[in-house]
């Protein structure tokens, strides 16, 4: 099958492997366009340097709906003439003129079981609220988001530790899978196409604004945020005027009345949350500092009991 592959971060990349592992001939891929790092170095994104190991052409487009950009993007794949277009994770939205296309359709691969957490960070919300099973749903695109008629799905577990970031490579291996199933489907003509009905969420791109530790929330709350947003975007709190990254918490069997925030024990960083219970902060990144767990950081520094934390 001949493909033209639309992706851009990490979670992208085994997709475009399984791909080429595959046996599939991927004609170009389309990625956002390189930006600079935070010393000013320019930087490829993940995709774009997988195709160029494997000398596909590549092609870094503005917009694909607007402007000079959309036009020659446009050409570009009309000339190709893809039997089918691959989209994870690309950070563009399509106009009709492409979704039309390919012999095919245009395929997503979305990181939730659908019609559940569409949207831009769904990974992260599903653990953020708890929820204790998520999966991969690959779909045929349409106008609306995350609204396709879906063809498969596959679910995985979030066990009571698993942090974003090991789901996010759990989903991005389980992805790769289906997408290659799905394919192989498609091609033999008995691919499913479920049209999506029922309860559905919506799961927001995640702001630097919330990041800051909530915690009026429950214990459980807490900890499933802090959980949620490691390793990256990271949740913080706020300390002596300085932001302490999260990375790892777990709940305390400790009661409290006292205030949410509050430091009610020096040694283990244990907090007060909304509910009565607590949260201890166990590997934090002090601004400027290094990551490390609790004890590195007490033998140098000391905590003080009765504190109040994001004031």
């Amino acid at each position: 099958m001949k493909i033209v592959f639309m992706g851009t971060p990490v979670f992208s990349l085994n997709c475009l492997e399984s791909l080429i592992e595959a046996g599939h001939d991927i004609a170009a891929v389309f990625t956002q366009p390189d930006k600079p790092s935070s010393r000013g170095k320019i930087t490829m994104t993940p995709i774009k340097e997988c195709a160029l190991e494997h000398d596909i052409p590549v092609y870094q487009p503005l917009s694909l709906r607007k402007g000079e950009d959309a036009e020659r993007s446009l050409e570009v794949l009309k000339d190709i003439a893809p039997d089918c277009i691959v989209v994870v994770a690309y950070g563009q939205i399509l106009p009709r003129e492409i979704l039309e296309l390919p012999k095919y359709g245009c395929v997503n691969v979305h990181a939730s079981l659908l019609p559940q957490y569409r949207g831009a960070a769904p990974i992260q919300r599903c653990i953020q609220y708890g929820e204790t099973v998520s999966g991969v749903t690959t779909m045929y695109m349409a106008e609306g988001l995350d609204t396709g008629d879906m063809i498969k799905k596959l679910a995985v577990e979030i066990t009571p530790d698993m942090t974003g970031s090991h789901l996010h490579d759990l989903l991005a291996m389980t992805g790769a899978k289906l997408l290659v199933e799905t394919l192989e489907d498609i091609e033999n003509g008995i691919a499913d196409r479920i049209p999506q009905s029922g309860e559905t969420c919506y799961a927001s791109m995640i702001t630097k604004e919330e990041l800051k530790i909530d915690f009026t929330q429950s214990a459980k709350q807490v900890y499933d945020f802090i959980r949620a947003m490691a390793d990256v975007p990271c949740a913080y709190v706020m300390m002596d005027g300085k932001r302490f990254k999260v990375f790892r918490a777990q709940i305390s069997n400790e009661e409290t009345d006292a205030e949410p925030g509050t430091i009610i024990d020096a040694e283990r960083f244990r907090v007060a949350c909304g509910d009565g219970g607590a949260v201890e902060l166990i590997e934090i990144q002090p601004e400027g500092g290094k990551r490390m767990g609790l004890n590195a950081y007490l033998r140098g520094k000391k905590l003080e009991k009765g504190a109040v934390l994001n004031r």
